[in-house]
């Protein structure tokens, strides 16, 4: 396919030079050195069909053969074939070794004066010793014979020193990218073929294999056999060894994004292996060849996988002394099966939490499947197994829980199987099997080795019980019996839960709960490790429902992992923690920072993982803030599904409780009050089922009182309200109360609904609560314009608006929901005033057709005013037509155009 020679043209000069020289009786030597594919046996036939045509020369050939290098002499006998010569077959001393030099060059003299010969050897680097040195006798005594010597050779090995008064050296290099082009235009190729045939880098075996596969030539891809060639032929063993460290070398330093350069490459191989310290010309090519994926595949396939594990081993072994990245060294030993030896599982290990802590799980998790294949000692391997049972968990619940049970079943001395417990434990609660994760805990707390021990099992397991309704309330129920007489360091935990307990049940206020807590956070007397998270976890659970958000954030911020890295899922304090994180984000309105520090652990937790219903409720509500309605839904649908199957297998968890709150409150939001009102009563229900009336969770009461309200049942609306605010007052922050307070402003009468409001409204100005801060000021101003007192109520709604556009500050346009509400409440506001300067004399209009006007002002046709207001079509046409009236117009579009509705200037 094409000319072979192409852009050889100055090494064809020099040969045609030398062979004119050889026959004129001025013997020659060519050496011509290049590495694989680049043409040099071509060149060799190239001068041979030109030197012999018409007997100009006489042709001896012969090529060196790796096979035959131990055999003294086999290359000559190729040469001199029928040679009167007795060549021998072993080693001789130097005497006799210059005579049978002596001899056939003696011969080669004779038949030269008979007629000019040209002697080709290829791949001379091959030969044997004594041949080699024959060549180099030969090329010193050069001068006045007609001969031409044509020698190749690869890049690396010896081949003996030649005289340069009597021969040249010539190196190939690549082709350049015209004489590619022209290469590509003569076989057809489009013009667009330089960008396909980059991976051959000039290289013009390889520039013909590329054009031989896009030309359909049948078969496996000439261009990866052309490769696999280099590395099974052996016919060059330098550029082989080179070509397969540069191999290793780019699979890891160019995959799968080329980070680094082909040169930063082919100095990480000079710099890993002494052999390649000296680089030959045209080294910097292979490394260019060898950064295409396909040629790095190739080459790779084609060797030895037992000669590829010795590199990678050098490579890994040299990296970790270099002090090198535990993942750089990582990386290669992956590819040795099993890595045999001790720093080898320990370097996997150390690569595996570098990798957690820039937050590439996936990578930890094949860092640790491997250090598993190598030798490790039980408790090692345990650990091991335990580590990465936590990181498959959200991915593959299942699989993380075997890898979970195995680490367990490893340890056979009772403290250290209590240490495995508990993230046994939690992982299966996380998968809704709450009542086997017990089991195992109180199993193991019966064998535990002294009374510690067996404690620190028990108050974890009360921890997990809180997933289960009836086993939180036995739990508690043995906490309330063993605080008392539970060791020191042991005890804090105890407190907490029955804290959370009562707490929920409404028997105790915020100040009670954190004379509890707060001393013993701040006291020195420290607390047993085994239950250290799981207790700062329940402390900050108590310090976020007391509003006292900056002290749990500071709680979790301080036990849980910097993002990226993720929490670990089986530690029941770490879940605690990062709920109380995201919850705690998301009451002081930074939406975003709830996505940043949660999102990528949903994402990580596959449909065969884990499942997070307080993280997705979380996630979602911050989403919906920000304007991300249609994603916020969609993974409310994907909890759903998730409720329905705890719900069929009896799950209880107080999650779920969670799940089913966000998603009425996003109904409601939406209008959707039927919708809304079943998901809160449903919330309602799973809280009651666990004792939990208490709105410092999940304030389901408020939610379904507005709900109510919405639907025109306003008393029913006001038993719940009425006892929401008794539990919110027993309670005693502001955030409860003042939620509370305006929930029952929708469903009492206008003067106590006004009271209710500013009521709320200050008590929330003094808590860090601004998206209920933001609600009630709108429901405040609305009431205020409703009530007559346009000027107060509009300002209400102006600094609602003002305190929402911050909080919408990332989300798209600035379109967050609380901006959306208070611009709108700002434009309805801006309508009534409008009504009331516009309506004649002493005719305004009632607060009814103010309400009915102010919808039709904004678009809604009578069927939709019917539904939100909940009256009749007679009544709200009835109201229609007296504003008409009074307003002075006669339809609905003089109505919108008066009073600046939707499509108006």
């Amino acid at each position: 396919m094409g000319n072979p020679l192409v852009e050889r043209d100055g090494e064809g000069a020099i040969a045609v030079a030398a062979g004119a020289s050889a026959r004129a009786g001025r013997g020659r030597w060519l050496m011509v050195r290049a590495l694989p594919g680049m043409g040099r046996t071509a060149l060799l036939e190239a001068v041979l069909r030109q030197e012999s045509v018409c007997g100009a020369m006489s042709v001896r050939r012969a090529r060196g053969a790796r096979e035959e290098a131990g055999f003294p002499f086999a290359l000559l006998r190729q040469l001199f074939p029928g040679t009167e010569t007795e060549i021998p077959f072993a080693t001789e001393s130097s005497v006799a070794e210059q005579r049978t030099f002596h001899d056939l060059l003696a011969e080669l003299a004779r038949e030269a004066r008979r007629q000019p010969v040209l002697l080709a050897v290829d791949d001379l680097h091959e030969a044997d010793e004594p041949s080699k040195r024959w060549i180099g006798y030969l090329a010193r005594r050069l001068a006045g014979l007609p001969v031409l010597v044509v020698l190749t050779a690869g890049t690396g090995g010896s081949v003996g020193p030649l005289p340069e008064a009597t021969g040249s050296a010539l190196q190939l290099d690549p082709l350049s990218p015209p004489a590619v082009a022209r290469l590509a235009a003569a076989a057809g190729a489009p013009t667009c073929a330089g960008t396909w045939l980059r991976p051959a880098d000039g290289n013009p075996a390889l520039v013909h294999a590329l054009l031989a596969d896009a030309a359909g030539e049948p078969g496996p891809s000439r261009y990866r056999r052309t490769i696999a060639d280099w590395i099974e032929s052996r016919a060059d063993p330098f550029a082989r060894a080179l070509t397969l460290a540069l191999a290793v070398a780019a699979q890891h330093m160019l995959a799968p994004e080329p980070a680094q350069e082909p040169p930063a490459v082919l100095r990480e191989v000079a710099a890993l292996c002494p052999e390649f310290r000296t680089l030959p010309a045209g080294a910097d090519h292979l490394a260019r060849v060898l950064s295409a994926p396909q040629a790095r595949e190739a080459a790779l396939a084609a060797a030895d996988p037992a000669e590829l594990a010795l590199l990678r081993g050098r490579f890994a072994r040299t990296l970790d002394e270099r002090g090198a990245p535990a993942t750089t060294v990582a990386a290669h030993l992956l590819h040795l099966d099993p890595p045999g030896e001790e720093w080898m599982t320990q370097s996997l290990e150390d690569a595996a939490e570098e990798a957690l802590r820039a937050g590439r799980t996936a990578e930890a998790i094949a860092f640790l499947r491997h250090a598993l294949t190598g030798p490790l000692a039980p408790g090692r391997r345990a650990d091991v197994t335990q580590r990465l049972g936590a990181l498959e968990l959200p991915h593959n619940a299942d699989a993380g829980v075997r890898r979970l049970r195995a680490a367990l079943e490893l340890h056979a001395d009772p403290g250290d199987r209590a240490a495995v417990a508990p993230a046994l434990g939690t992982a299966l609660a996380a998968q809704g099997r709450t009542d086997t994760a017990l089991r195992v805990l109180h199993r193991e707390s019966r064998t535990a080795d002294h009374a510690g021990c067996a404690d620190a099992l028990r108050s974890v397991a009360a921890l997990i019980a809180s997933h289960d309704a009836v086993a939180w309330r036995d739990a508690v129920a043995r906490m309330r019996e063993s605080a008392a007489t539970a060791p020191a360091a042991i005890e804090p935990l105890m407190r907490a839960l029955v804290a959370e307990y009562d707490a929920g049940a409404g028997r105790v206020s915020a100040a009670e709960v954190l004379d509890l807590v707060l001393p013993r956070l701040a006291s020195p007397e420290p607390v047993d490790p085994r239950i250290r998270t799981s207790w700062l976890g329940s402390a900050a659970t108590l310090l976020q429902w007391a509003d006292r958000l900056a002290d749990a954030r500071a709680l979790a911020d301080a036990c849980l992992p910097a993002p990226p890295a993720l929490p670990d899922p089986t530690d029941v304090g770490h879940q605690c923690l990062t709920s109380v994180r995201a919850e705690a984000a998301l009451m002081a309105g930074e939406f975003g920072r709830v996505l940043a520090e949660n999102a990528p652990l949903l994402d990580a937790c596959t449909e065969r993982g884990i499942r997070l219903p307080h993280l997705t409720a979380m996630v979602a509500l911050a989403r919906y803030e920000l304007g991300e309605r249609e994603v916020a839904w969609r993974l409310l649908a994907r909890g759903r599904t998730e409720d329905r199957r705890a719900a069929d297998s009896a799950d209880s968890s107080w999650e779920w409780n969670e799940l089913r709150y966000a998603r009425g409150l996003l109904h409601g939001y939406e209008g959707n009050h039927q919708a809304a009102l079943d998901a809160f009563l449903a919330c309602g229900a799973g809280q009651d089922a666990r004792d939990f009336v208490s709105p410092v969770a999940t304030p389901w009461r408020s939610g379904a009182a507005l709900a109510l309200a919405g639907l025109g049942r306003l008393a029913e609306g006001r038993e719940l309200a009425e006892t929401e605010l008794a539990h919110a007052r027993t309670w005693g922050t502001p955030r409860t109360v003042g939620r509370a307070l305006r929930a029952r402003a929708a469903v009492v009468g206008s003067r106590q609904a006004l009271e209710s409001l500013a009521e709320s409204v200050a008590l929330l100005r003094t808590a860090l609560a601004p998206v209920e801060l933001i609600e009630s000021l709108l429901d405040l101003g609305r009431a205020r314009i409703l009530a007559g007192n346009s000027r107060k109520g509009r300002a209400d709604l102006r600094e609602a608006h003002g305190l929402a556009v911050r909080l919408s500050a990332r989300s798209p346009d600035g379109q967050g929901r609380l901006a959306v509400a208070a611009r709108d409440a700002l434009a309805v506001g801006a309508a009534r005033r409008t009504c009331r300067e516009e309506t004649p004399g002493d005719t305004p209009l009632s607060p009814s057709e103010q309400r009915i006007v102010h919808l039709a002002v904004q678009g809604r046709t009578n069927v939709q005013i019917c539904a939100e207001l909940h009256l009749s079509r007679r009544t709200v046409e009835t109201h229609l037509t007296n504003a008409y009236r009074k307003l002075g117009v006669t339809r609905r579009t003089q109505l919108m155009a008066r009073l600046g509705g939707p499509g108006t200037d």
